[in-house]
């Protein structure tokens, strides 16, 4: 036990500890038998002890590790429970605070303890068929207290246990502007109906490659312009690679770490709980002030999540948090498959405010990119389709393409006489 506490750092010299194994059981030589000791005096003498020990040290916290030794040494349920009845009355004329453990592992359906304890605080450990163990924790019940009900993420790190609570973003509100932000495209401002609103959820889909990572980086430039901080959380992507891909764009992520304009966190799925996530994302706008936050991507934050049907409730709770403290969201999703029929691998479109397309489309023997805003509850949109370019510009969006049809299906028909279409820059 002081090994396992020194490996934490910490240091168990204020703390008493008894080892309650009676001294008649110790094998020796001369001694081998323990069927000698009926369970009635082993039961007695446990008990004993553990008074004495008490009386003596006159502790304002008591720990009893574990319950599952006095309820073997009971044998029965009636003489459990009147002995954890007894440990309750004494405990409660000495004004300590006391803490039963119990490891279930003789009788999974004994709840002789719930029902006499003012708490019942269960641990629970889950492994999935990749990735570390998940940990949670849920308050069953709690006398006189108000307390958050469900399961709670937790984690056992060095110095100690670290619990992510339920988040309720109702509890959870702020006041701000309800301002409009602009990104550094006049076109792409023209097709969001001038900008994106503050404290607002944009989800940007599209097949892999069509540009997706890039316009979150867009509004990342945009807050920093305005003096703004950012947080980027990357689930698919490593940092290296993006850093050096968004140079290539024009847009040095690195200086925007350096100026404090932007926080950004490399993800691992495998290793991650909902909760955890959740914490870092709260940290990052309470402590940190980003008002800018990106989540690259849903896909990848799948992996860390039990099931589909969790990520949409925790997702409904971050981006409510988000929204009511003024942080504007932009969730990445990529679609399956390239051309034509696209599927969502979880629909979360009625959870964004607003919706930001990306396809891919065969025109004169190239292949080509073009962009929709399907959905924006905050105001009004273009209904067109255009056409944008990803070089060493940046983001170039085109005219609408007026003079095709089925742009969306992949494989569009020419119906003008004149294909107005992008030209990429010559490097």
């Amino acid at each position: 036990m002081r090994d396992g506490a020194g490996s934490h750092g910490w240091n168990l010299s204020g703390v008493e500890v008894f080892e309650l194994i009676p001294p008649e059981n110790l094998l020796d030589e001369n001694q081998q038998q323990s069927l000698l000791y009926s369970s009635d005096l082993e039961l007695g003498e446990t008990t004993k002890r553990i008074f004495e020990a008490v009386e003596r040290v006159k502790p304002e916290r008591v720990v009893l590790d574990s319950l599952s030794e006095i309820r073997l040494l009971a044998q029965s349920s009636l003489r459990y429970r009147r002995q954890i009845l007894s440990l309750k009355h004494y405990f409660s004329s000495v004004n300590a605070t006391v803490l039963l453990l119990d490891d279930l592992t003789t009788d999974l359906n004994d709840k002789t303890v719930h029902s006499v304890a003012h708490g019942v605080i269960r641990l629970e450990e889950t492994a999935p068929e990749y990735g570390a163990e998940r940990r949670r924790m849920r308050v069953i019940k709690y006398r006189g207290r108000r307390f958050r009900g469900g399961f709670h993420d937790f984690t056992i790190a060095t110095g100690g246990v670290q619990v992510f609570p339920r988040l309720v973003s109702a509890e959870h509100q702020a006041t701000y502007s309800r301002d409009v932000l602009k990104t550094e495209s006049g076109e792409l401002d023209a097709l969001l109906g001038g900008g994106v609103e503050r404290g607002s959820s944009v989800l940007v889909l599209g097949p892999a490659g069509t540009g997706k990572s890039l316009f979150a980086l867009t509004f990342v430039q945009g807050a920093a312009n305005r003096g703004e901080r950012a947080a980027m959380f990357v689930f698919d992507e490593e940092l290296g690679i993006l850093f050096k891909r968004a140079k290539g764009l024009n847009v040095d992520l690195q200086a925007m770490v350096d100026a404090g304009h932007l926080i950004i966190e490399q993800i691992d799925a495998a290793e991650l709980t909902p909760g955890e996530f959740s914490s870092r994302v709260r940290r990052c706008v309470e402590i940190h002030g980003a008002q800018t936050v990106i989540i690259d991507s849903l896909n990848g934050y799948q992996a860390a999540m039990p099931g589909e049907h969790a990520l949409v409730l925790h997702m409904h709770e971050l981006l409510q948090y988000l929204n009511r403290q003024g942080a504007t969201t932009f969730l990445i999703v990529a679609q399956h498959g390239l051309v034509g029929d696209t599927r969502v691998p979880v629909d979360v479109t009625y959870l964004a405010d607003t919706v930001i397309l990306l396809r891919y489309f065969e025109a004169l023997g190239r292949v080509r990119r073009a962009i929709s805003i399907v959905k924006k509850r905050t105001g009004s949109h273009e209904d067109t389709i255009r056409e944008f370019l990803i070089d060493r510009r940046g983001l170039t969006l085109g005219g609408p393409l007026t003079n095709f049809q089925g742009v969306l299906s992949g494989v569009p028909a020419l119906v003008g006489e004149e294909a107005q279409l992008l030209k990429a820059e010559k490097s």
